[in-house]
């Protein structure tokens, strides 16, 4: 995050954020299937390991969207 963004700067790195724990989520239940059809456990650990990036990325969209919405009201937007 950093201070020199705008509000609409912060609020499009928190839809990227978004949609990076989306995919991150899909990959995660692709690898949990892929587990329970082969036992592989392989498949669990990079389950796991999507799980863990997908909670990143959640973070860093909070992180960016309240930081979004304080320059919106901070009055000058930037």
């Amino acid at each position: 995050m950093s201070d020199d963004k705008s509000t609409l700067g912060n609020m499009a790195d928190a839809a990227k954020a978004k949609l990076n724990e989306g995919a991150d989520r899909m990959r995660e239940a692709g690898h949990n299937v892929a587990h329970a059809v082969t036992g592989d456990a392989h498949h669990k650990a990079e389950a796991l390991e999507d799980r863990a990036k997908a909670e990143l990325n959640n973070r860093e969209a909070h992180s960016e969207f309240h930081e979004g919405k304080r320059e919106a009201t901070d009055g000058d937007g930037r």
